[in-house]
C-alpha cells in the first residue's frame, strides 16, 4: 500500500464513492482525488425515476454522502471533467487543461443516456440520467402536459408510472413487441404491460418513432405505421452507453465499456481497474462477459475493485457476482437475480401471474440461472443466495 501514494477515482458517481470508501475501510492512508463532470456531490439514481421525480423527495436526499465521510480526506474535484488518461505518465487530463498525477486510478464514469439520431432541437424532449435532468423534467411535469414515453424499458416504465401517479396522461412507445422484453422476456413484459394499462397508460408496442413534430417544441410524434402520439412531452428512454470516450486514446481496451479480467483490473493497465455501469469483465460463475447498469452491481464491483488495486498489479480475487437489479412500478416491487434467456426452463414456485404476486425461476441445463420475483422480496433473496451457491435447478424447485 505504501507504493500508491495516490490513487485517482474518475467518476463521482455511487461506484466512485463506493469505491472511495472502501479504499479508506481496507486501510489505505494515501492520497484520494475523486473526480467528477457534474457539480453535484455522488447522488443516487434510482429516485429520479421515482420519488424526486413524482415530487414527494427534495433533490438533497439523494445525497449519498454521510457526515463521517468528511473524515475519508478526499480531495473533490467536482464539475470537472476528464478528458483523456496517460498511461505511460499515469495522467488523467481535465477539460480545463489541467492534469492529476496518479499511481492507481480506478475508471467509474458510468454510462450517459442514449438520444435518438437526428432528434430536432426541440423544447420539450428530456432524457433523465442525471440529478439535472430530473429536475427540469419535473419542472416540465408540474405543468401538467400529456406525455409520450420513448423505451418501454426499465426507464420507461418507471417514467410512466411516476407521470400516472402524478395525474398525467401518459403514452410508451416502444419499438418491441412487449415492454422489458430484453430484461424479463416476452411472457413477463407481456405481464407488466397490463399492469401500466390498468392505471391509464397508453401503450404503442411493435411500433418505432419516425420523427419527432413541432417547430420551437415538440407537440407530439409520428411513428412508423403514419400514425401520431400528441405530446407536450417527451422523454425519451432508450437506454444508456458507458461513458468510455475520453479513454479512446488510452490505450486501454474499450468495447462495449472498458474491458477488464476477473478481478476487475483493466486488460492493458494493472494499475487501473474500473467498477460500476461503465466495466466489463468475465463473470466466471455465469461463464460469460458482462457488464451491468444496476445499483447493487456497483456498490458490489466497487469494493471488489478497490482491494484488488490495494492487493497489486497481479493476482486478486475474481469478482463473480449474482445480478440484481428491481424497479418499483405502480403498487409492484419488480426484483430479478441472475441471468436469464428465452429458451431457459422457467417453473412459477408460489403465488400467481393472476394475482401479479409470484417468484419464477429460471434453469438451464439442470442449473438454476435466475429468479424473478413480484412483490416477494424476501424468496427472491433467499433464491440468489441459492444461485450464489451453485444450487441445481431441481434444489431450487424443492427449497
Amino acid at each position: 500500500m505504501s507504493k500508491l501514494e495516490t490513487i485517482v477515482v474518475v467518476g463521482a458517481s455511487l461506484a466512485g464513492l463506493r469505491t472511495l470508501q472502501a479504499l479508506r475501510r481496507l486501510g489505505y492512508e494515501g492520497r484520494l482525488v475523486a473526480i467528477g463532470e457534474e457539480e453535484h456531490p455522488p447522488y443516487d439514481r434510482p429516485p429520479l425515476s421515482k420519488s424526486v421525480l413524482a415530487g414527494s423527495w427534495e433533490a438533497e436526499r439523494t445525497n449519498l454522502l454521510r457526515e463521517g465521510d468528511a473524515a475519508l480526506e478526499i480531495d473533490w474535484r467536482l464539475g470537472r471533467r476528464a478528458t483523456g488518461l496517460d498511461l505511460a505518465g499515469r495522467r488523467v487530463r481535465l477539460a480545463d487543461g489541467s492534469e492529476v498525477a496518479f499511481d492507481a486510478c480506478a475508471i467509474t464514469t458510468g454510462t450517459f443516456a442514449r438520444t435518438i439520431p437526428g432528434t430536432p432541437p426541440l423544447a420539450g424532449i428530456h432524457t433523465l440520467r442525471t440529478l439535472d435532468d430530473c429536475l427540469a423534467l419535473r419542472g416540465a411535469f408540474d405543468r401538467t402536459p400529456r406525455v409520450a414515453v420513448i423505451g418501454g424499458g426499465f426507464i420507461g416504465a418507471e417514467v410512466a408510472a411516476t407521470c400516472r401517479g402524478r395525474g398525467l396522461d401518459v403514452t410508451i412507445v416502444e419499438a418491441l413487441p412487449a415492454m422489458l422484453e430484453r430484461g424479463l422476456g416476452r411472457r413477463m413484459g407481456d405481464l407488466v404491460a397490463g399492469i401500466h394499462r390498468d392505471h391509464g397508460v397508453v401503450l404503442r408496442l411493435g411500433v418505432g418513432v419516425e420523427t419527432f413534430l413541432g417547430e420551437d417544441r415538440v407537440r407530439g410524434l409520428r411513428l412508423a405505421d403514419g400514425s401520431e402520439v400528441e405530446a407536450d412531452v417527451v422523454v425519451v428512454g432508450i437506454g444508456a452507453a458507458p461513458a468510455t470516450a475520453w479513454l479512446e486514446d488510452s490505450g486501454l481496451e474499450i468495447e462495449n465499456g472498458v474491458v477488464c479480467d476477473a478481478a476487475c483490473r483493466t486488460t492493458r493497465a494493472p494499475f487501473v481497474v474500473a467498477a460500476g455501469d461503465v466495466a466489463r469483465w468475465p463473470n466466471a460463475l455465469f461463464g460469460e462477459t458482462m457488464r451491468i447498469e444496476h445499483w447493487t452491481n456497483a456498490t458490489e464491483q466497487a469494493d471488489h475493485a478497490a482491494a484488488t488495486l490495494l492487493h497489486g498489479e497481479t493476482g486478486g480475487e475474481p469478482f463473480s457476482p449474482v445480478p440484481f437489479v428491481w424497479s418499483d412500478q405502480f403498487d409492484r416491487k419488480i426484483q430479478f437475480a441472475g441471468r436469464f434467456s428465452e429458451d431457459d426452463e422457467s417453473r412459477l414456485v408460489d403465488g400467481s401471474l393472476e394475482e401479479r404476486r409470484f417468484v419464477m425461476l429460471y434453469g438451464r441445463g439442470g442449473r438454476l440461472r435466475g429468479v424473478l420475483g413480484m412483490n416477494r422480496p424476501r424468496l427472491v433473496m433467499k433464491v440468489r443466495g441459492m444461485i450464489r451457491d451453485g444450487a441445481s435447478f431441481d434444489e431450487a424447485l424443492e427449497a
